[in-house]
């Protein structure tokens, strides 16, 4: 359990100096695995053959399936073969199907043919060359289709019988749903950075200031693909790119769904609940299929891996400095192998030994950021309450002068990013910022840190957005991780699955909004996104708090509210981090 401990501060004068939080200490580290991200067996095979077709679904949609199988001396391999497969929006890998173009091993997967697999692309219904409407974004058809396809696959003669899933992003969701389908081929789940919830992924804290809204193509768009083999005139996948346009504007469906509880007239469902794993994670636990989960510490949907993890058995977690779908120069393919050799093929890679979480500490000292743990939150975090003293932070609550600022619309951020590895950025100006002194020591936070701030407003709503940075002796600001909520849906609930300890939850039905009265102070408290990371010596932590973010789409507050953040004894406004003290 996380118990709060002292910060040690010495007052020199209005702008205290802090002496130390929790220094960073080596012991911090633990002893990695041997095999970890470390598996390389020789290729069995030197080549690899790649075929495409159309498979029949029950209700007439075909999905088109491109196959790659191993082959020797040039001649295709005959045999069996355990089949990893792709429930993507292209069977060409495009860069918007959530595994092309990045900086990431899902786009290399086809590598292990020659480690004797099978690696299969499966469009998904009313996306690339294959036929059929989206009605949603991973809705029970796409889920149907793919506890059929999982079937199909071990049927075949080159398959084993043994069927494994990947997927990163909606492809990452794809393969989660896989998962609650159950099919009985199915023998393990490798996904990253894909949504638990839904709700709570693109209407984060009721705010949907998010890049994700789904695929949003043109009949030119599609008609660039490259066709399945035996249609190279097109005339089948001139007949899905036309049938695509029929498709559920996603845009527009999630803009309809407010609240958890919406109903959307355009799917006729309350989507947030279909189109969420969360709503099956019975199902899932019932597979028993092994599930490894992959997430970045600059990934908005990172929190969504170890609630993910919190409530599927036996699931296992690795989580880089990486943004979307990214693992930069770490092995992440080997990893892949190693996870894929021990449950489709029995081999004993080492895996079932090590720690279920492979965690990396941004700033962590050379040799020591790759960290691994059986639990989460780390046992040795101190929650650590930062008060929000007006300009300042401080150790303890003390009378001081509100501050207020009006939300910014006009906020941009230009250096970063965009599409699904857009970042938040720190705006000079746009709210209220709060920093502590230097630190003495480097100070390690590991964890969700907990806002809990009395806000008012001279509008029925507000949305309140809170940013932990860092603020380099040069006076650079770093955010290093956010939170968010609509002060609206503030009201808190207990979860219908696991959540990470201490760590509130808000059902945000519609019944649940409690617009707020002007000027009348309401208590907020929200997380923010989990991170691992070092402020090192001679840096400063700091809380910055606004009204708006340059991410936010579908605004609903038309008048940018004027926000008063009050602290003192009676409503001490604070963020709680979780620290790891020093020798832990």
């Amino acid at each position: 359990m996380m118990k709060p401990f002292a910060l040690a501060l010495c007052a020199l004068s209005l702008s205290v100096t802090m002496t130390g939080i929790g220094a960073v200490a080596s012991a911090a580290a633990a002893p990695a695995e041997a095999d970890f991200a470390r598996y390389q067996p020789a290729a069995t095979y030197d080549g690899i053959s790649s075929s495409s077709l159309y498979v029949p679904m029950r209700d007439g949609v075909r999905l088109a399936v491109r196959i790659d199988r191993p082959t020797q001396g040039g001649k295709l391999v005959e045999g069996r073969f355990p089949v990893i497969w792709h429930h993507t929006l292209s069977i060409s890998q495009q860069t918007s199907d959530g595994a092309g173009g990045r900086v990431s091993d899902f786009r290399r997967v086809q590598e292990l043919v020659r480690h004797g697999y099978v690696v299969v692309q499966v469009a998904r219904r009313g996306n690339g060359q294959s036929t059929g409407v989206r009605r949603g974004y991973h809705d029970r058809n796409e889920a149907q289709d793919a506890f059929d396809m999982t079937q199909w696959l071990a049927r075949q003669p080159w398959s084993t019988g043994k069927v494994g899933v990947y997927g990163c992003s909606n492809t990452g969701d794809a393969a989660l749903h896989v998962m609650t389908m159950r099919p009985p081929a199915l023998a393990a789940v490798f996904a990253g950075c894909f949504s638990w919830h839904k709700y709570d992924a693109f209407r984060r804290g009721g705010i949907f200031a998010q890049w994700g809204t789904g695929p949003t193509r043109t009949v030119e768009d599609d008609m660039k693909l490259s066709p399945v083999d035996g249609d190279e005139g097109k005339t089948i996948l001139r007949e899905a790119a036309e049938e695509h346009q029929l498709s559920t504007p996603l845009f527009e469906m999630w803009k309809q769904l407010p609240y958890r509880d919406s109903w959307s007239s355009l799917v006729a469902s309350r989507f947030w609940a279909e189109g969420s794993a969360a709503s099956y994670a019975e199902q899932i636990r019932l597979s028993g299929v092994p599930l490894y989960i992959q997430g970045g510490w600059r990934d908005e949907l990172r929190d969504q891996a170890f609630i993910a993890h919190a409530n599927v058995p036996g699931s296992r977690v690795v989580i880089g400095p990486w943004k979307h779908c990214d693992s930069d120069d770490f092995t992440l393919l080997e990893e892949m192998h190693r996870f894929f050799d021990r449950h489709l093929k029995g081999v004993d890679t080492g895996i079932d030994k090590d720690a279920p979480i492979h965690y990396y500490t941004v700033n962590a000292p050379e040799g020591t950021q790759w960290r691994a743990t059986a639990q989460w939150p780390l046992p040795q975090a101190r929650m650590q309450p930062l008060f929000l003293n007006g300009a300042a932070l401080s150790p303890r609550a003390a009378r001081a002068r509100p501050v207020s600022f009006t939300a910014r619309y006009d906020v941009a951020c230009p250096d970063a990013g965009s599409g699904s590895r857009v970042q938040p950025c720190h705006v000079a100006g746009s709210g209220a910022s709060m920093a502590g002194p230097a630190l003495a020591a480097d100070t390690e936070v590991t964890g969700n840190a907990i806002a809990d701030l009395w806000i008012a407003s001279d509008q029925p709503d507000a949305n309140i957005f809170a940013y932990l940075e860092d603020v380099a002796p040069d006076g650079s600001v770093t955010v290093v991780t956010e939170g968010r909520l609509k002060a609206s849906l503030r009201k808190e609930a207990t979860a219908p699955w696991t959540m990470p300890e201490g760590v509130p939850w808000h059902r945000a039905y519609a019944q649940d909004a409690q617009p707020l009265k002007p000027g009348e102070a309401v208590r907020l408290r929200f997380d923010m996104m989990p991170t691992s990371y070092v402020f090192r010596k001679g840096h400063r932590m700091q809380i910055t708090l606004t009204g708006s973010d340059h991410r936010e789409r579908a605004r609903d507050i038309a008048t940018p509210p004027r926000i008063t953040l009050y602290s003192d004894p009676a409503r001490p406004s604070s963020v709680a981090i979780p620290v790891i003290p020093a020798g832990r």
